[in-house]
Protein backbone atom coordinates (compact mmCIF):
# COMPACT_ATOMS: atom_id res chain seq x y z
CA UNK A 1 0.00 0.00 0.00
CA UNK A 2 1.32 3.41 -1.05
CA UNK A 3 -0.05 6.73 -2.19
CA UNK A 4 0.92 8.88 -5.17
CA UNK A 5 -0.18 12.22 -6.52
CA UNK A 6 0.73 13.48 -9.97
CA UNK A 7 -0.03 16.98 -11.23
CA UNK A 8 0.32 18.96 -14.43
CA UNK A 9 -0.33 22.72 -14.53
CA UNK A 10 1.11 25.95 -15.90
CA UNK A 11 3.04 27.05 -12.82
CA UNK A 12 5.24 25.38 -10.19
CA UNK A 13 3.32 22.63 -8.42
CA UNK A 14 5.66 21.12 -5.77
CA UNK A 15 4.06 23.01 -2.85
CA UNK A 16 0.59 21.79 -3.82
CA UNK A 17 1.81 18.21 -4.24
CA UNK A 18 3.39 18.41 -0.78
CA UNK A 19 0.10 19.66 0.68
CA UNK A 20 -2.01 17.00 -1.02
CA UNK A 21 0.34 14.19 0.04
CA UNK A 22 -0.46 15.00 3.65
CA UNK A 23 -4.00 13.80 2.90
CA UNK A 24 -2.49 10.48 1.74
CA UNK A 25 -0.18 10.01 4.72
CA UNK A 26 -2.28 7.11 6.03
CA UNK A 27 -1.21 5.12 2.96
CA UNK A 28 2.49 5.10 3.85
CA UNK A 29 4.78 6.57 6.47
CA UNK A 30 8.16 4.93 5.80
CA UNK A 31 9.37 7.50 3.27
CA UNK A 32 8.21 10.21 0.91
CA UNK A 33 9.41 12.01 -2.19
CA UNK A 34 8.54 14.56 -4.84
CA UNK A 35 10.05 14.93 -8.32
CA UNK A 36 9.34 17.57 -10.95
CA UNK A 37 10.26 18.42 -14.55
CA UNK A 38 11.25 22.00 -15.37
CA UNK A 39 12.71 24.11 -18.18
CA UNK A 40 10.67 22.54 -21.00
CA UNK A 41 11.61 19.01 -20.07
CA UNK A 42 15.35 19.57 -19.82
CA UNK A 43 15.67 19.70 -16.03
CA UNK A 44 14.61 16.99 -13.60
CA UNK A 45 14.51 17.75 -9.86
CA UNK A 46 13.89 15.35 -6.97
CA UNK A 47 13.86 15.38 -3.19
CA UNK A 48 13.29 12.30 -1.04
CA UNK A 49 13.44 11.52 2.65
CA UNK A 50 12.51 9.01 5.32
CA UNK A 51 9.42 9.26 7.50
CA UNK A 52 6.22 11.23 6.96
CA UNK A 53 5.95 13.78 4.16
CA UNK A 54 6.31 16.72 6.55
CA UNK A 55 9.43 15.19 8.11
CA UNK A 56 10.92 13.92 4.86
CA UNK A 57 10.83 17.20 2.93
CA UNK A 58 11.54 20.70 4.22
CA UNK A 59 10.37 24.05 2.84
CA UNK A 60 13.85 24.40 1.31
CA UNK A 61 13.33 21.09 -0.49
CA UNK A 62 10.03 22.30 -1.93
CA UNK A 63 11.64 25.51 -3.20
CA UNK A 64 14.23 23.38 -4.99
CA UNK A 65 11.51 21.64 -7.04
CA UNK A 66 10.45 23.97 -9.86
CA UNK A 67 8.31 22.92 -12.77
CA UNK A 68 4.68 22.63 -13.91
CA UNK A 69 4.57 18.81 -13.82
CA UNK A 70 5.58 16.33 -11.16
CA UNK A 71 4.77 13.35 -8.98
CA UNK A 72 4.77 12.90 -5.22
CA UNK A 73 4.69 9.66 -3.25
CA UNK A 74 4.30 8.29 0.27
CA UNK A 75 5.54 4.74 0.72
CA UNK A 76 4.80 1.59 2.62
CA UNK A 77 7.23 -1.02 1.25
CA UNK A 78 5.74 -4.24 -0.16
CA UNK A 79 8.97 -5.08 -2.00
CA UNK A 80 12.31 -3.62 -0.98
CA UNK A 81 13.01 -1.91 2.31
CA UNK A 82 12.41 1.33 4.10
CA UNK A 83 15.74 2.70 2.87
CA UNK A 84 16.04 6.01 1.08
CA UNK A 85 17.21 4.29 -2.11
CA UNK A 86 13.80 2.60 -2.39
CA UNK A 87 11.85 5.84 -2.07
CA UNK A 88 9.70 6.92 -5.00
CA UNK A 89 9.32 8.60 -7.47
CA UNK A 90 12.04 7.17 -9.72
CA UNK A 91 13.70 8.84 -12.69
CA UNK A 92 15.13 7.35 -15.88
CA UNK A 93 17.49 9.63 -17.79
CA UNK A 94 16.79 8.39 -21.30
CA UNK A 95 14.34 9.57 -22.58
CA UNK A 96 13.60 11.42 -19.31
CA UNK A 97 10.70 9.86 -17.36
CA UNK A 98 9.42 10.06 -13.79
CA UNK A 99 7.35 7.21 -12.38
CA UNK A 100 5.69 6.15 -9.12
CA UNK A 101 3.09 3.52 -8.30
CA UNK A 102 0.75 2.07 -5.74
CA UNK A 103 0.75 -1.69 -5.86
CA UNK A 104 2.86 -4.79 -6.01
CA UNK A 105 4.55 -6.41 -9.01
CA UNK A 106 4.65 -10.14 -8.34
CA UNK A 107 7.30 -10.92 -11.00
CA UNK A 108 9.88 -8.42 -9.74
CA UNK A 109 12.74 -10.99 -9.74
CA UNK A 110 11.93 -12.08 -13.27
CA UNK A 111 11.84 -8.48 -14.46
CA UNK A 112 15.13 -7.70 -12.76
CA UNK A 113 16.90 -10.69 -14.31
CA UNK A 114 15.50 -9.91 -17.76
CA UNK A 115 16.72 -6.31 -17.52
CA UNK A 116 20.18 -7.45 -16.39
CA UNK A 117 20.44 -9.68 -19.45
CA UNK A 118 19.94 -6.50 -21.52
CA UNK A 119 22.63 -4.68 -19.46
CA UNK A 120 20.04 -2.56 -17.64
CA UNK A 121 20.83 -2.50 -13.93
CA UNK A 122 18.53 -1.41 -11.11
CA UNK A 123 19.57 1.02 -8.39
CA UNK A 124 16.97 -0.06 -5.82
CA UNK A 125 14.84 -2.96 -4.63
CA UNK A 126 11.58 -1.15 -5.35
CA UNK A 127 9.33 -2.90 -7.86
CA UNK A 128 8.31 0.24 -9.73
CA UNK A 129 11.87 0.70 -11.02
CA UNK A 130 11.80 -2.27 -13.44
CA UNK A 131 8.43 -1.05 -14.76
CA UNK A 132 10.02 2.35 -15.38
CA UNK A 133 13.03 0.76 -17.10
CA UNK A 134 10.79 -1.34 -19.34
CA UNK A 135 8.74 1.72 -20.30
CA UNK A 136 11.81 3.81 -21.08
CA UNK A 137 13.43 1.01 -23.10
CA UNK A 138 10.23 0.44 -25.09
CA UNK A 139 9.95 4.15 -25.87
CA UNK A 140 13.57 4.35 -27.05
CA UNK A 141 13.08 1.26 -29.23
CA UNK A 142 10.29 3.10 -31.06
CA UNK A 143 12.33 6.26 -31.69
CA UNK A 144 15.23 8.06 -30.02
CA UNK A 145 13.51 11.44 -29.56
CA UNK A 146 10.36 13.42 -30.26
CA UNK A 147 8.08 10.86 -28.61
CA UNK A 148 4.33 11.11 -29.05
CA UNK A 149 1.26 9.87 -27.21
CA UNK A 150 0.97 7.06 -29.78
CA UNK A 151 4.57 6.04 -29.00
CA UNK A 152 3.82 6.01 -25.29
CA UNK A 153 0.72 3.88 -25.88
CA UNK A 154 2.75 1.27 -27.72
CA UNK A 155 5.35 1.31 -24.94
CA UNK A 156 2.65 0.91 -22.27
CA UNK A 157 1.25 -2.11 -24.10
CA UNK A 158 4.68 -3.73 -23.86
CA UNK A 159 4.98 -2.85 -20.19
CA UNK A 160 1.56 -4.26 -19.40
CA UNK A 161 2.47 -7.51 -21.16
CA UNK A 162 5.64 -7.88 -19.10
CA UNK A 163 4.64 -6.85 -15.59
CA UNK A 164 2.28 -8.87 -13.40
CA UNK A 165 0.49 -7.84 -10.27
CA UNK A 166 -1.91 -5.22 -8.94
CA UNK A 167 -0.93 -1.62 -9.58
CA UNK A 168 -1.76 1.93 -10.52
CA UNK A 169 1.15 3.69 -12.22
CA UNK A 170 1.76 7.40 -12.68
CA UNK A 171 4.42 8.73 -15.06
CA UNK A 172 5.52 12.22 -16.12
CA UNK A 173 7.43 13.16 -19.26
CA UNK A 174 7.28 15.35 -22.37
CA UNK A 175 5.27 13.95 -25.29
CA UNK A 176 4.66 15.89 -28.50
CA UNK A 177 6.80 18.58 -26.87
CA UNK A 178 4.28 19.07 -24.02
CA UNK A 179 4.36 18.16 -20.29
CA UNK A 180 2.25 15.01 -20.06
CA UNK A 181 1.03 13.03 -17.07
CA UNK A 182 0.23 9.35 -17.64
CA UNK A 183 -1.94 7.09 -15.49
CA UNK A 184 -2.05 3.32 -16.07
CA UNK A 185 -4.26 0.92 -14.14
CA UNK A 186 -3.88 -2.86 -14.02
CA UNK A 187 -6.31 -4.95 -16.07
CA UNK A 188 -8.44 -5.90 -13.04
CA UNK A 189 -8.44 -2.43 -11.49
CA UNK A 190 -7.30 -3.84 -8.16
CA UNK A 191 -5.54 -0.69 -6.97
CA UNK A 192 -7.48 2.58 -6.87
CA UNK A 193 -6.74 5.75 -8.78
CA UNK A 194 -8.77 8.88 -9.44
CA UNK A 195 -8.24 11.82 -11.80
CA UNK A 196 -9.39 15.37 -11.13
CA UNK A 197 -9.67 18.42 -13.37
CA UNK A 198 -8.54 21.74 -11.89
CA UNK A 199 -10.33 25.01 -12.45
CA UNK A 200 -7.15 26.50 -13.94
CA UNK A 201 -7.09 23.82 -16.65
CA UNK A 202 -4.61 21.51 -14.96
CA UNK A 203 -5.03 17.86 -13.99
CA UNK A 204 -4.33 15.78 -10.89
CA UNK A 205 -4.09 12.00 -10.49
CA UNK A 206 -4.17 10.44 -7.04
CA UNK A 207 -4.40 7.09 -5.28
CA UNK A 208 -7.37 8.39 -3.32
CA UNK A 209 -10.00 11.08 -3.80
CA UNK A 210 -9.27 12.69 -0.41
CA UNK A 211 -6.09 14.23 -1.81
CA UNK A 212 -8.12 16.03 -4.47
CA UNK A 213 -10.36 17.57 -1.83
CA UNK A 214 -7.55 19.90 -0.71
CA UNK A 215 -6.92 21.10 -4.27
CA UNK A 216 -9.02 23.30 -6.57
CA UNK A 217 -10.72 20.45 -8.45
CA UNK A 218 -14.06 20.82 -10.22
CA UNK A 219 -14.49 17.38 -11.78
CA UNK A 220 -13.39 13.82 -11.00
CA UNK A 221 -13.35 10.51 -12.85
CA UNK A 222 -11.92 7.07 -12.16
CA UNK A 223 -9.86 5.39 -14.90
CA UNK A 224 -11.22 2.03 -15.96
CA UNK A 225 -9.36 -1.24 -15.33
CA UNK A 226 -6.60 -1.62 -17.92
CA UNK A 227 -6.97 1.98 -19.09
CA UNK A 228 -4.19 4.45 -19.88
CA UNK A 229 -4.97 8.15 -19.44
CA UNK A 230 -2.86 11.03 -20.82
CA UNK A 231 -3.27 14.42 -19.15
CA UNK A 232 -2.10 17.87 -20.30
CA UNK A 233 -2.86 21.34 -19.06
CA UNK A 234 -5.70 22.96 -20.97
CA UNK A 235 -6.54 19.82 -22.95
CA UNK A 236 -9.12 17.07 -22.68
CA UNK A 237 -7.80 13.76 -21.36
CA UNK A 238 -6.80 11.11 -23.87
CA UNK A 239 -8.17 7.78 -22.65
CA UNK A 240 -7.22 4.44 -24.18
CA UNK A 241 -8.24 0.99 -22.94
CA UNK A 242 -5.27 -1.36 -23.34
CA UNK A 243 -6.49 -4.54 -21.67
CA UNK A 244 -9.55 -5.01 -19.51
CA UNK A 245 -10.76 -7.90 -17.40
CA UNK A 246 -13.33 -8.31 -14.64
CA UNK A 247 -13.10 -5.42 -12.17
CA UNK A 248 -11.89 -6.85 -8.86
CA UNK A 249 -11.01 -3.93 -6.54
CA UNK A 250 -9.04 -4.67 -3.39
CA UNK A 251 -11.49 -5.22 -0.54
CA UNK A 252 -8.92 -4.03 1.97
CA UNK A 253 -9.15 -0.53 0.51
CA UNK A 254 -12.76 -0.37 1.65
CA UNK A 255 -12.33 -1.88 5.10
CA UNK A 256 -8.95 -0.48 6.15
CA UNK A 257 -6.58 1.30 3.76
CA UNK A 258 -8.74 4.16 2.56
CA UNK A 259 -9.87 7.13 4.58
CA UNK A 260 -13.60 6.92 5.39
CA UNK A 261 -14.34 10.11 3.45
CA UNK A 262 -12.87 8.64 0.23
CA UNK A 263 -14.95 7.71 -2.81
CA UNK A 264 -13.89 4.48 -4.53
CA UNK A 265 -15.56 2.69 -7.44
CA UNK A 266 -18.27 5.34 -7.17
CA UNK A 267 -19.06 4.36 -3.59
CA UNK A 268 -18.56 6.07 -0.25
CA UNK A 269 -16.04 4.16 1.87
CA UNK A 270 -17.84 5.39 5.00
CA UNK A 271 -21.21 4.07 3.78
CA UNK A 272 -19.69 0.69 2.95
CA UNK A 273 -18.29 0.41 6.47
CA UNK A 274 -21.72 1.25 7.89
CA UNK A 275 -23.24 -1.54 5.79
CA UNK A 276 -20.61 -4.00 6.99
CA UNK A 277 -21.64 -3.25 10.57
CA UNK A 278 -25.27 -4.05 9.77
CA UNK A 279 -24.25 -7.30 8.13
CA UNK A 280 -22.12 -8.25 11.11
CA UNK A 281 -25.05 -7.57 13.44
CA UNK A 282 -27.08 -10.22 11.62
CA UNK A 283 -24.34 -12.78 12.21
CA UNK A 284 -24.11 -11.86 15.88
CA UNK A 285 -27.87 -12.31 16.24
CA UNK A 286 -27.73 -15.67 14.47
CA UNK A 287 -25.05 -16.90 16.86
CA UNK A 288 -27.08 -15.56 19.80
CA UNK A 289 -24.11 -13.79 21.32
CA UNK A 290 -25.08 -11.59 24.26
CA UNK A 291 -23.15 -8.49 25.25
CA UNK A 292 -23.51 -5.38 27.39
CA UNK A 293 -21.49 -2.93 25.34
CA UNK A 294 -20.01 -2.52 21.86
CA UNK A 295 -16.50 -1.08 21.73
CA UNK A 296 -14.68 -0.28 18.49
CA UNK A 297 -10.94 -0.77 18.11
CA UNK A 298 -9.95 2.71 16.91
CA UNK A 299 -10.15 4.14 14.41
CA UNK A 300 -11.19 2.35 11.23
CA UNK A 301 -13.75 0.05 12.88
CA UNK A 302 -15.83 2.88 14.34
CA UNK A 303 -18.43 3.23 11.50
CA UNK A 304 -19.15 -0.53 11.52
CA UNK A 305 -19.33 -0.59 15.32
CA UNK A 306 -21.87 2.25 15.23
CA UNK A 307 -24.37 0.44 13.00
CA UNK A 308 -23.73 -2.91 14.68
CA UNK A 309 -24.65 -1.40 18.06
CA UNK A 310 -27.74 0.25 16.57
CA UNK A 311 -28.97 -3.02 15.07
CA UNK A 312 -28.39 -4.96 18.30
CA UNK A 313 -29.82 -2.26 20.55
CA UNK A 314 -26.61 -2.06 22.57
CA UNK A 315 -24.65 0.83 23.98
CA UNK A 316 -21.70 2.02 21.92
CA UNK A 317 -18.82 3.17 24.07
CA UNK A 318 -15.25 4.28 23.54
CA UNK A 319 -13.21 1.78 25.51
CA UNK A 320 -9.84 2.85 24.18
CA UNK A 321 -7.85 6.03 23.97
CA UNK A 322 -5.57 6.03 20.95
CA UNK A 323 -2.30 7.89 20.81
CA UNK A 324 -2.90 10.04 17.74
CA UNK A 325 0.83 10.13 16.98
CA UNK A 326 1.32 6.36 16.99
CA UNK A 327 0.70 5.84 13.28
CA UNK A 328 -0.78 2.76 11.61
CA UNK A 329 1.01 -0.29 13.00
CA UNK A 330 0.16 -2.48 10.00
CA UNK A 331 2.24 -0.30 7.67
CA UNK A 332 5.29 -0.18 9.95
CA UNK A 333 8.02 -2.13 8.18
CA UNK A 334 10.19 -3.23 11.11
CA UNK A 335 8.62 -5.79 13.48
CA UNK A 336 10.45 -4.48 16.56
CA UNK A 337 9.24 -0.95 15.85
CA UNK A 338 5.74 -2.31 15.28
CA UNK A 339 5.70 -4.08 18.65
CA UNK A 340 6.87 -0.95 20.47
CA UNK A 341 4.28 1.15 18.65
CA UNK A 342 1.52 -1.24 19.70
CA UNK A 343 2.37 -0.66 23.36
CA UNK A 344 2.10 3.08 22.81
CA UNK A 345 -0.95 2.98 20.56
CA UNK A 346 -3.84 2.14 22.92
CA UNK A 347 -4.91 2.61 26.52
CA UNK A 348 -8.22 1.44 27.97
CA UNK A 349 -10.95 3.36 29.77
CA UNK A 350 -11.48 0.73 32.52
CA UNK A 351 -14.88 1.86 33.82
CA UNK A 352 -16.41 1.23 30.36
CA UNK A 353 -15.10 -2.34 30.42
CA UNK A 354 -15.03 -3.62 34.02
CA UNK A 355 -17.55 -6.41 34.78
CA UNK A 356 -19.15 -6.12 31.34
CA UNK A 357 -19.62 -8.49 28.44
CA UNK A 358 -17.66 -6.65 25.79
CA UNK A 359 -18.29 -6.98 22.06
CA UNK A 360 -15.14 -5.70 20.36
CA UNK A 361 -15.37 -4.58 16.73
CA UNK A 362 -12.23 -4.47 14.60
CA UNK A 363 -11.99 -3.87 10.87
CA UNK A 364 -9.72 -6.82 10.03
CA UNK A 365 -7.00 -9.18 11.15
CA UNK A 366 -3.72 -9.07 9.22
CA UNK A 367 -0.76 -9.98 11.41
CA UNK A 368 -2.87 -10.33 14.55
CA UNK A 369 -0.39 -8.26 16.54
CA UNK A 370 -2.86 -5.49 17.36
CA UNK A 371 -5.65 -7.92 18.20
CA UNK A 372 -3.57 -9.85 20.72
CA UNK A 373 -2.63 -6.63 22.47
CA UNK A 374 -6.24 -5.39 22.43
CA UNK A 375 -7.63 -8.55 24.00
CA UNK A 376 -4.95 -8.48 26.69
CA UNK A 377 -5.83 -4.86 27.48
CA UNK A 378 -9.56 -5.57 27.70
CA UNK A 379 -8.97 -8.61 29.90
CA UNK A 380 -6.71 -6.65 32.26
CA UNK A 381 -9.36 -3.90 32.45
CA UNK A 382 -11.74 -6.43 34.02
CA UNK A 383 -14.07 -7.55 31.23
CA UNK A 384 -16.41 -10.38 32.23
CA UNK A 385 -16.59 -11.74 28.69
CA UNK A 386 -14.86 -10.74 25.45
CA UNK A 387 -16.42 -11.30 22.02
CA UNK A 388 -14.88 -10.19 18.75
CA UNK A 389 -16.68 -9.06 15.60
Amino acid sequence: MCGFLGMVAQTDIAAEIHLALQALQHRGQDSAGIATIADNGTRFCARRGLGSITNALSSEDIQALPGPIGIGHVRYPTIGSGLLEDTQPFFYRVPGVLMAHNGNLTNYTELKENLQQRSIHLMSHCDVEPALCEFAAALMAIRSSGHTIDDALEALKIVQQRIRGAYSLCAALHLDGKPTLIVLRDAHGVRPVVVGHRRDGGWVASSESVALDVLDVDGIFEPKPGEAVFLRHGEAPVRRELTSKKHTPCIFEFIYFARPDAIMSGQSVYEIRLKLGRQMAKRIQKKKIEADVVIPVPDTARPAATTLAEELGLKLREGFIKNRYSGRTFIMFDSAIRETALRLKLNTIPHEIRNRRVLLVDDSIVRGATLGRVIALVRSAGAREIHLA
